[in-house]
């Protein structure tokens, strides 16, 4: 039936939303696809209903051709599960939980891991039932503290998740295949460009994690990529060390004074001074800056850790808050270093929480972790742990050893990818889907085996692979709006055909509404603006709904003529009315094979 604009739920806006930060928040909301409820809560009004329903639709039919199947869970669910896999701590205040009348804790689910796990459980028993894959799409819920950029970052949003189950790891590696073949299929389809970065596996663990990325410069993720092909997001990134160097033949270490030098820039500004080079002068490369974070654990515990880098480096919270999860990351306050009387402000030097280290430096027993840079043999200028001291030549593991490597500093454009395939540059992008291969994780913790072909029972590996469906949604939307308003792909679009009758001449409209019904007729879904209003509201409203094809009638029809009027050039093309629904139709037969 082909849908008419005066019958419509519809009211457009000519002014942008006040709290909307980018072009799809702007758009999708003075055209009437969504109305905002409360911080990163929209309401669906009916385009779009539509353009969700079309996304959803292509995922379907990649996911059923990967051999999925589709169910269909609550999003409320009880807290036993989760509590079993550790996430209803490691989540934190990240999620909505409330109790039922009875007290019983309940969570809004923020992904469905655990009960797809036990469904599984509680009816296959056999590696003959395996491998199997399932799917849903479903709404997820997370209390984002910062809910942002409308559909991009909100706190309930439609999501993907499918999950794979096999006896064996090499099982696996197919089911994710299949999956992440699924994913480029799917996103191709829909004309989003896309990056595969490997990734962090966070809350989800597992040996192997890829994000899809959608470039784009109002994307939150940061990543890198080679010339070579490497790609990955800067939590995954994996820095280069330099080879060891001898500890035989450096100059000792020795303390100097260096008052009023807290900061990388005084320091290194005084050792030129005061403590010149022959070969060179210094730079804060050569200063081993060592920065103290404070972790909080899911426990509620709160511990200091004090990070050696090098001076030329700052720390990425994002970074250091994969390398510490489950921990929450900040930089320590005052409070925590007055409690730690061993860190002298400004003047922190290396140790490990083993022992001493220079001098008379006494161990604090805080952790102290250091970059993947500071290898043995390197020499650094740093503090000496007293006031307004500093010490020259400290050399790792002759003068101090770290409790391990950590990677939190900052990586720049130019730093060597890993895969030797040559230097990076940095790209920021949105997650519009990400693929886990989870192991046994969620298995073991919910007890999910199977009897193998020798009869012994065998813990079942798994695979998770989510897609962002109002995310994408938003994105295409970003991708093809311009000044006017939003240019929908054919694959997604609300209609197929917008036709606007313009004028007072009711033939006008009862051309608008013959050739709405023929091509409804051919298949196509039609909306026909018959309002009462002005050609230039009429077509402004084009413009912002962003419809791929629109036919013009109005004063040509005297002359036989209407348009068709592309949406996403601009271009519009004088047509005989007799031919005008052959035309359209042309434009939306599938291409050939």
């Amino acid at each position: 039936m082909v849908t008419r604009m005066s019958r419509l739920f519809l009211r457009t806006l000519r002014e942008d939303p006040a709290d909307a930060e980018v072009a799809s928040h702007r758009l999708l909301v003075r055209a009437g696809y969504v109305r905002r409820q409360g911080p990163g809560i929209f309401a669906w009004l009916p385009l779009g209903l539509r353009v969700k329903a079309r996304i959803e639709r292509v995922v379907r039919e990649e996911m059923d051709a990967a051999g999925a199947q589709e169910v269909h869970f609550p999003a409320l669910l009880p807290r036993e599960p989760y509590e079993a896999s550790g996430r209803w701590t490691e989540y934190g205040d990240g999620i909505f939980t409330l109790q039922d009348r009875k007290g019983a804790d309940h969570l809004l689910a923020p992904t469905h891991e655990e009960v797809f796990t036990l469904l599984v459980k509680d009816l296959y028993s056999s590696y003959k039932e395996l491998p199997l894959s399932l799917y849903q799409i479903q709404d997820k819920y997370r209390d984002e503290a910062r809910p942002r950029a409308g559909l991009l970052r909100g706190r309930e949003f439609t999501m993907k998740d499918a999950y794979s189950f096999d006896v064996d790891d090499d099982g696996l590696a197919a089911s994710y295949q299949v999956q992440r073949d699924a994913y480029e299929r799917i996103f191709r389809r829909l004309g989003l460009e896309y990056a595969i970065v490997s990734a962090h596996a966070g809350a989800m663990g597992g040996s192997r994690s890829e994000e899809f990325l959608h470039p784009t410069a109002i994307g939150e993720d940061t990543f890198v990529r080679s010339a070579g092909g490497y790609a990955a997001n800067v939590e995954a990134y994996r820095t280069t060390p330099p080879a060891p160097r001898p500890l035989e033949g450096s100059a000792p270490a020795t303390v100097f004074d260096s008052p009023d030098t807290p900061t990388i820039t005084s320091l290194v500004a005084l050792v030129n001074a005061e403590q010149p080079r022959d070969d060179r002068e210094w730079t804060a490369a050569d200063t081993l800056k060592n920065v103290v974070l404070s972790l909080t654990h899911p426990d509620g515990r709160r511990e200091q850790v004090v990070v050696g880098l090098p001076g030329d480096r700052d720390v990425d919270m994002k970074r250091a808050e994969a390398a510490f999860y489950p921990a929450e990351v900040e930089a320590a306050t005052e409070a925590d270093l007055a409690a730690n009387p061993g860190l002298v402000k400004g003047y922190i030097g290396p140790w490990s929480a083993a022992g001493p280290v220079l001098g008379d430096a006494s161990s604090t027993g805080i952790r102290y972790l250091v970059d993947p840079r500071v290898v043995d043999g390197t020499a650094w200028v740093t503090g000496a742990n007293e006031p307004e001291r500093h010490a020259l030549s400290v050399v790792a593991g002759r003068d101090f050893n770290a409790d391990g490597t950590v990677e939190v500093a900052v990586v720049r454009a130019g730093d060597p990818a890993p895969d030797g395939s040559g230097p990076i540059e940095l790209a920021r992008g949105v997650e519009m889907g990400h693929v886990f291969a989870l192991g046994r994780k969620f298995a073991d913790a919910l007890g999910l085996k199977v009897l193998d072909p020798n009869g012994k029972l065998v813990t079942v590996t798994m695979g998770s692979y989510g897609i962002g469906i109002t995310r994408v949604l938003a994105l295409i939307a970003e991708q093809g709006a311009d000044d006017r308003g939003l240019v929908w792909p054919r694959s997604v679009a609300p209609f197929d055909v917008h036709v606007v009758a313009t004028g007072k001449d009711a033939a006008v409209l009862d051309e608008a509404e013959r050739i709405g019904r023929e091509l409804e007729l051919r298949g196509a879904d039609v909306l026909v603006d018959d309002r009462k209003a002005s050609p230039g509201v009429k077509f402004a409203d084009a413009e912002l709904l962003g419809v791929p094809t629109i036919v013009v009638v109005g004063r040509g029809l005297a002359d036989g003529v209407v348009e068709l009027w592309d949406r996403a050039s601009g271009e519009r093309t004088p047509t005989p009315v007799g031919q005008a629904v052959d035309a359209v139709a042309a434009l939306l037969a599938p291409p050939a094979e």
